[in-house]
Protein backbone atom coordinates (compact mmCIF):
# COMPACT_ATOMS: atom_id res chain seq x y z
CA UNK A 1 0.00 0.00 0.00
CA UNK A 2 1.37 3.42 -0.95
CA UNK A 3 1.88 5.72 2.03
CA UNK A 4 -0.68 8.43 2.69
CA UNK A 5 1.83 10.32 4.83
CA UNK A 6 5.50 11.01 4.27
CA UNK A 7 7.95 12.23 6.90
CA UNK A 8 10.54 14.22 4.99
CA UNK A 9 14.11 14.66 6.25
CA UNK A 10 16.75 16.45 4.18
CA UNK A 11 19.71 16.88 6.53
CA UNK A 12 22.93 15.05 7.36
CA UNK A 13 23.39 12.40 10.09
CA UNK A 14 24.35 14.94 12.78
CA UNK A 15 20.77 16.23 12.76
CA UNK A 16 18.95 12.90 12.63
CA UNK A 17 18.14 13.24 16.34
CA UNK A 18 15.42 15.64 15.16
CA UNK A 19 13.64 12.82 13.35
CA UNK A 20 14.55 10.01 15.74
CA UNK A 21 12.29 11.40 18.46
CA UNK A 22 9.35 11.24 16.04
CA UNK A 23 9.88 7.63 14.93
CA UNK A 24 7.80 5.91 17.66
CA UNK A 25 4.99 8.45 17.13
CA UNK A 26 5.08 7.95 13.37
CA UNK A 27 4.90 4.20 13.89
CA UNK A 28 1.71 4.72 15.90
CA UNK A 29 0.35 6.98 13.15
CA UNK A 30 1.19 4.25 10.64
CA UNK A 31 -1.46 2.05 12.24
CA UNK A 32 -4.10 4.55 11.06
CA UNK A 33 -2.45 6.22 8.05
CA UNK A 34 0.36 4.42 6.16
CA UNK A 35 3.64 6.30 6.68
CA UNK A 36 6.99 6.26 4.89
CA UNK A 37 10.21 8.20 5.50
CA UNK A 38 11.85 10.22 2.72
CA UNK A 39 15.55 11.10 3.03
CA UNK A 40 17.67 13.29 0.81
CA UNK A 41 20.99 12.19 2.36
CA UNK A 42 21.74 8.45 1.95
CA UNK A 43 23.98 8.49 5.03
CA UNK A 44 21.10 9.68 7.20
CA UNK A 45 18.84 6.99 5.77
CA UNK A 46 21.42 4.28 6.44
CA UNK A 47 21.88 5.49 10.00
CA UNK A 48 18.19 5.09 10.81
CA UNK A 49 17.35 1.90 8.91
CA UNK A 50 17.72 -0.18 12.06
CA UNK A 51 15.81 2.31 14.19
CA UNK A 52 12.37 1.91 12.62
CA UNK A 53 10.10 -0.53 10.82
CA UNK A 54 8.73 2.24 8.59
CA UNK A 55 9.64 2.03 4.89
CA UNK A 56 12.47 4.31 3.81
CA UNK A 57 12.87 6.05 0.46
CA UNK A 58 15.95 7.98 -0.60
CA UNK A 59 15.89 10.78 -3.20
CA UNK A 60 19.18 12.72 -3.19
CA UNK A 61 18.44 14.78 -6.30
CA UNK A 62 15.48 17.06 -6.92
CA UNK A 63 14.53 15.11 -10.05
CA UNK A 64 14.46 11.89 -8.02
CA UNK A 65 12.25 13.53 -5.41
CA UNK A 66 9.86 14.70 -8.11
CA UNK A 67 9.68 11.20 -9.58
CA UNK A 68 9.09 9.69 -6.14
CA UNK A 69 6.24 12.06 -5.35
CA UNK A 70 4.67 11.40 -8.76
CA UNK A 71 4.83 7.65 -8.13
CA UNK A 72 3.53 7.73 -4.55
CA UNK A 73 1.07 10.64 -4.80
CA UNK A 74 1.24 11.26 -1.01
CA UNK A 75 -1.49 13.21 0.73
CA UNK A 76 0.38 14.80 3.65
CA UNK A 77 4.09 15.52 4.13
CA UNK A 78 5.50 16.15 7.62
CA UNK A 79 8.64 18.18 8.35
CA UNK A 80 10.51 18.05 11.67
CA UNK A 81 12.84 20.97 10.93
CA UNK A 82 13.35 23.95 8.62
CA UNK A 83 16.07 22.60 6.36
CA UNK A 84 16.71 24.71 3.29
CA UNK A 85 16.03 21.61 1.20
CA UNK A 86 12.47 21.51 2.54
CA UNK A 87 11.64 23.99 -0.19
CA UNK A 88 12.41 21.40 -2.86
CA UNK A 89 9.58 19.38 -1.36
CA UNK A 90 7.27 22.33 -0.80
CA UNK A 91 7.12 23.11 -4.51
CA UNK A 92 4.94 20.03 -4.97
CA UNK A 93 1.29 21.05 -4.80
CA UNK A 94 -0.70 17.80 -4.71
CA UNK A 95 -0.18 17.27 -1.00
CA UNK A 96 -0.61 19.25 2.21
CA UNK A 97 2.60 20.24 3.97
CA UNK A 98 2.78 20.21 7.78
CA UNK A 99 5.58 21.44 10.01
CA UNK A 100 5.77 19.46 13.26
CA UNK A 101 9.21 20.62 14.53
CA UNK A 102 11.37 18.58 16.90
CA UNK A 103 10.54 20.14 20.25
CA UNK A 104 8.93 23.08 21.98
CA UNK A 105 11.26 25.79 23.24
CA UNK A 106 11.70 29.55 23.55
CA UNK A 107 14.71 29.76 21.24
CA UNK A 108 14.37 32.52 18.65
CA UNK A 109 14.55 29.91 15.88
CA UNK A 110 11.19 28.56 17.04
CA UNK A 111 9.33 31.51 15.48
CA UNK A 112 10.59 31.58 11.92
CA UNK A 113 9.07 32.99 8.75
CA UNK A 114 9.56 29.52 7.33
CA UNK A 115 6.30 28.68 9.08
CA UNK A 116 4.43 30.63 6.42
CA UNK A 117 5.47 28.10 3.78
CA UNK A 118 3.51 25.24 5.33
CA UNK A 119 -0.21 24.56 5.15
CA UNK A 120 -0.28 23.78 8.86
CA UNK A 121 2.13 24.19 11.77
CA UNK A 122 1.58 21.83 14.69
CA UNK A 123 2.43 23.49 18.02
CA UNK A 124 2.35 22.47 21.66
CA UNK A 125 -0.02 25.09 23.06
CA UNK A 126 -0.72 28.71 23.93
CA UNK A 127 2.89 29.78 24.44
CA UNK A 128 3.82 28.74 20.89
CA UNK A 129 0.81 30.55 19.45
CA UNK A 130 1.77 33.73 21.30
CA UNK A 131 5.41 33.35 20.20
CA UNK A 132 4.50 33.12 16.53
CA UNK A 133 1.96 35.94 16.72
CA UNK A 134 4.41 38.25 18.48
CA UNK A 135 7.43 37.58 16.27
CA UNK A 136 6.03 37.23 12.74
CA UNK A 137 4.36 39.85 10.59
CA UNK A 138 1.25 38.87 8.66
CA UNK A 139 1.13 35.29 9.91
CA UNK A 140 -2.17 33.49 9.46
CA UNK A 141 -2.53 32.08 12.97
CA UNK A 142 -5.28 29.82 11.67
CA UNK A 143 -2.46 27.60 10.40
CA UNK A 144 -1.35 26.88 13.97
CA UNK A 145 -2.76 23.62 15.32
CA UNK A 146 -2.36 22.79 19.02
CA UNK A 147 -1.52 19.15 19.57
CA UNK A 148 0.63 19.08 22.71
CA UNK A 149 3.85 17.07 22.54
CA UNK A 150 3.30 13.47 21.36
CA UNK A 151 6.82 12.31 22.26
CA UNK A 152 6.03 12.91 25.91
CA UNK A 153 3.33 10.23 25.81
CA UNK A 154 5.90 7.50 25.19
CA UNK A 155 7.05 5.07 27.86
CA UNK A 156 10.76 4.55 27.30
CA UNK A 157 13.18 2.02 28.78
CA UNK A 158 14.88 3.81 31.66
CA UNK A 159 18.57 4.62 31.32
CA UNK A 160 19.26 5.16 35.02
CA UNK A 161 19.27 2.62 37.79
CA UNK A 162 17.39 3.52 41.00
CA UNK A 163 19.35 5.32 43.69
CA UNK A 164 18.79 6.24 47.32
CA UNK A 165 20.40 9.58 46.46
CA UNK A 166 18.52 12.49 44.98
CA UNK A 167 19.52 12.85 41.33
CA UNK A 168 20.23 16.17 39.60
CA UNK A 169 20.38 16.22 35.82
CA UNK A 170 22.56 18.74 33.97
CA UNK A 171 21.29 18.87 30.38
CA UNK A 172 22.82 21.73 28.37
CA UNK A 173 21.89 22.56 24.78
CA UNK A 174 24.30 23.16 21.88
CA UNK A 175 25.65 26.47 20.59
CA UNK A 176 23.24 26.87 17.69
CA UNK A 177 23.98 27.98 14.14
CA UNK A 178 24.40 31.66 15.00
CA UNK A 179 25.04 33.95 17.96
CA UNK A 180 21.39 34.99 18.28
CA UNK A 181 20.42 31.34 18.75
CA UNK A 182 23.25 30.42 21.14
CA UNK A 183 21.91 29.46 24.56
CA UNK A 184 24.45 26.87 25.69
CA UNK A 185 26.07 26.98 29.11
CA UNK A 186 28.67 24.33 28.29
CA UNK A 187 31.48 26.80 27.60
CA UNK A 188 30.50 29.39 30.20
CA UNK A 189 28.98 27.90 33.35
CA UNK A 190 29.26 24.19 32.62
CA UNK A 191 32.23 23.32 34.79
CA UNK A 192 31.07 25.49 37.69
CA UNK A 193 27.61 23.93 37.53
CA UNK A 194 28.99 20.40 37.67
CA UNK A 195 31.49 21.23 40.41
CA UNK A 196 28.66 22.71 42.43
CA UNK A 197 26.35 19.76 41.93
CA UNK A 198 29.08 17.29 42.86
CA UNK A 199 29.63 19.21 46.11
CA UNK A 200 26.05 18.67 47.33
CA UNK A 201 25.96 15.85 49.89
CA UNK A 202 23.98 12.76 49.01
CA UNK A 203 23.26 13.84 45.42
CA UNK A 204 23.85 11.83 42.25
CA UNK A 205 24.89 13.98 39.26
CA UNK A 206 23.98 13.04 35.69
CA UNK A 207 25.44 14.93 32.73
CA UNK A 208 23.42 14.54 29.50
CA UNK A 209 24.37 17.09 26.82
CA UNK A 210 22.55 17.82 23.58
CA UNK A 211 23.66 15.38 20.84
CA UNK A 212 25.38 18.17 18.91
CA UNK A 213 27.49 19.12 21.93
CA UNK A 214 29.19 15.73 21.68
CA UNK A 215 30.14 16.32 18.03
CA UNK A 216 30.79 20.06 18.17
CA UNK A 217 33.82 21.40 16.30
CA UNK A 218 33.72 24.68 18.21
CA UNK A 219 36.90 24.54 20.33
CA UNK A 220 35.39 26.09 23.47
CA UNK A 221 32.40 23.72 23.41
CA UNK A 222 34.48 20.66 22.56
CA UNK A 223 37.03 21.32 25.29
CA UNK A 224 34.45 22.17 27.95
CA UNK A 225 32.41 19.08 27.14
CA UNK A 226 35.48 16.89 27.52
CA UNK A 227 36.39 18.59 30.81
CA UNK A 228 32.87 18.19 32.21
CA UNK A 229 32.75 14.54 31.19
CA UNK A 230 36.13 13.89 32.80
CA UNK A 231 35.04 15.67 35.99
CA UNK A 232 31.89 13.57 36.33
CA UNK A 233 33.65 10.32 35.53
CA UNK A 234 36.50 11.04 37.95
CA UNK A 235 33.99 11.68 40.75
CA UNK A 236 33.17 7.98 40.70
CA UNK A 237 30.31 6.50 42.64
CA UNK A 238 26.92 6.75 41.00
CA UNK A 239 27.65 9.93 39.04
CA UNK A 240 27.13 9.46 35.33
CA UNK A 241 28.04 11.15 32.06
CA UNK A 242 25.64 9.90 29.38
CA UNK A 243 26.52 11.24 25.92
CA UNK A 244 23.95 9.22 23.96
CA UNK A 245 20.38 8.04 24.40
CA UNK A 246 16.99 9.67 24.83
CA UNK A 247 16.98 12.27 27.58
CA UNK A 248 13.30 11.60 28.21
CA UNK A 249 14.31 8.17 29.48
CA UNK A 250 16.42 9.81 32.19
CA UNK A 251 13.82 12.14 33.62
CA UNK A 252 11.76 9.66 35.69
CA UNK A 253 14.77 8.97 37.95
CA UNK A 254 15.75 12.64 38.40
CA UNK A 255 14.68 15.04 41.15
CA UNK A 256 15.85 18.35 39.66
CA UNK A 257 17.29 19.59 36.39
CA UNK A 258 19.71 22.31 35.35
CA UNK A 259 19.37 23.22 31.68
CA UNK A 260 19.56 26.03 29.17
CA UNK A 261 16.85 27.66 27.08
CA UNK A 262 15.86 24.56 25.11
CA UNK A 263 13.12 22.02 24.54
CA UNK A 264 14.25 19.70 27.33
CA UNK A 265 13.40 22.33 29.94
CA UNK A 266 9.83 22.36 28.73
CA UNK A 267 9.74 18.58 28.50
CA UNK A 268 10.74 18.57 32.16
CA UNK A 269 8.03 21.11 32.96
CA UNK A 270 5.46 18.82 31.32
CA UNK A 271 6.61 15.50 32.75
CA UNK A 272 8.16 16.52 36.08
CA UNK A 273 6.11 19.55 37.07
CA UNK A 274 6.55 18.66 40.74
CA UNK A 275 10.35 18.94 40.59
CA UNK A 276 12.63 22.02 40.54
CA UNK A 277 14.22 23.35 37.36
CA UNK A 278 17.14 25.76 36.95
CA UNK A 279 17.63 27.79 33.74
CA UNK A 280 20.96 29.27 32.67
CA UNK A 281 21.37 32.69 31.04
CA UNK A 282 24.61 33.06 29.11
CA UNK A 283 23.56 36.52 27.93
CA UNK A 284 23.27 37.93 31.49
CA UNK A 285 20.07 39.74 30.58
CA UNK A 286 17.44 38.98 33.20
CA UNK A 287 14.77 41.26 31.74
CA UNK A 288 15.10 39.71 28.30
CA UNK A 289 15.03 36.21 29.74
CA UNK A 290 11.89 36.81 31.80
CA UNK A 291 10.18 38.34 28.77
CA UNK A 292 11.21 35.86 26.07
CA UNK A 293 11.47 32.67 28.13
CA UNK A 294 8.36 32.34 30.31
CA UNK A 295 9.56 29.11 31.94
CA UNK A 296 12.33 31.15 33.60
CA UNK A 297 9.63 32.83 35.71
CA UNK A 298 9.01 29.55 37.55
CA UNK A 299 12.67 28.61 37.84
CA UNK A 300 15.86 29.77 39.49
CA UNK A 301 18.15 31.44 36.95
CA UNK A 302 21.89 30.74 36.85
CA UNK A 303 23.88 33.47 35.11
CA UNK A 304 26.97 34.50 37.04
CA UNK A 305 27.43 31.96 39.79
CA UNK A 306 30.34 29.91 41.06
CA UNK A 307 30.35 26.31 42.22
CA UNK A 308 29.59 27.23 45.82
CA UNK A 309 26.60 29.31 44.74
CA UNK A 310 25.26 26.49 42.58
CA UNK A 311 25.65 24.00 45.40
CA UNK A 312 23.89 26.20 47.93
CA UNK A 313 20.98 27.11 45.64
CA UNK A 314 20.28 23.62 44.33
CA UNK A 315 20.54 22.09 47.79
CA UNK A 316 18.07 24.67 49.10
CA UNK A 317 15.55 23.97 46.34
CA UNK A 318 15.77 20.23 46.83
CA UNK A 319 14.70 20.81 50.44
CA UNK A 320 12.39 23.78 49.95
CA UNK A 321 10.78 24.08 46.52
CA UNK A 322 9.37 27.61 46.28
CA UNK A 323 8.29 27.48 42.64
CA UNK A 324 6.00 24.45 42.48
CA UNK A 325 2.70 26.30 42.09
CA UNK A 326 4.23 28.63 39.52
CA UNK A 327 5.38 25.61 37.49
CA UNK A 328 1.86 24.17 37.52
CA UNK A 329 0.50 27.40 36.04
CA UNK A 330 3.36 27.64 33.54
CA UNK A 331 2.78 24.09 32.33
CA UNK A 332 -0.74 25.13 31.36
CA UNK A 333 0.68 28.14 29.48
CA UNK A 334 2.91 25.96 27.34
CA UNK A 335 0.76 22.85 26.95
CA UNK A 336 -2.82 24.00 27.58
CA UNK A 337 -4.70 21.34 29.53
CA UNK A 338 -3.22 18.36 27.66
CA UNK A 339 -2.61 15.38 29.90
CA UNK A 340 0.04 12.73 29.32
CA UNK A 341 -1.38 10.34 26.73
CA UNK A 342 -3.59 12.84 24.90
CA UNK A 343 -1.09 14.48 22.54
CA UNK A 344 -0.63 11.42 20.35
CA UNK A 345 -4.38 11.06 19.89
CA UNK A 346 -4.59 14.71 18.86
CA UNK A 347 -1.69 14.29 16.43
CA UNK A 348 -3.18 11.22 14.76
CA UNK A 349 -6.61 12.84 14.51
CA UNK A 350 -5.25 16.06 13.00
CA UNK A 351 -3.19 14.20 10.41
CA UNK A 352 -6.20 12.06 9.50
CA UNK A 353 -8.30 15.18 9.07
CA UNK A 354 -5.67 16.65 6.73
CA UNK A 355 -5.55 13.43 4.70
CA UNK A 356 -9.31 13.67 4.25
CA UNK A 357 -9.09 17.38 3.43
CA UNK A 358 -6.48 16.76 0.77
CA UNK A 359 -8.70 14.14 -0.85
CA UNK A 360 -11.62 16.55 -0.93
CA UNK A 361 -9.50 19.32 -2.40
CA UNK A 362 -7.94 17.14 -5.08
CA UNK A 363 -11.34 15.73 -5.91
CA UNK A 364 -12.85 19.19 -6.53
CA UNK A 365 -12.09 20.25 -10.13
CA UNK A 366 -10.30 23.59 -10.33
CA UNK A 367 -9.80 23.78 -6.57
CA UNK A 368 -6.35 24.82 -5.46
CA UNK A 369 -4.81 23.19 -2.42
CA UNK A 370 -4.49 26.01 0.06
CA UNK A 371 -4.59 26.33 3.80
Amino acid sequence: MDPAVLAYFADDPTRTYQLVQWLPVLELLDQEQPVALVFRDPASANLLRDRTRLPIRVAPEFAELTELYAALDPKVVLYCNNSRLNFESLVHTRMLHVHVNHGESDKQSMASNNAKAYDRVFVAGEAAVQRYAAELLELDTGKLVRIGRPQLDLTLPELLEPSARRTVLYAPTWEGDAEYNDYTSVDTLGLEIVRGLLAIPDVRVVYKPHPKVTTSETPAIRDAHRAITALVESAGGEHRAIPAGDILALMPRCDAMVTDVSSVGLDWLYLRTECPIFITDRHHDADRLRCEVPVSRCADVLDDVDAAGVAALVAERLDQDEHHLARVAMRHHYFDDVAVGESTARFVAEVAALVALRDRLVGAPGTAITA
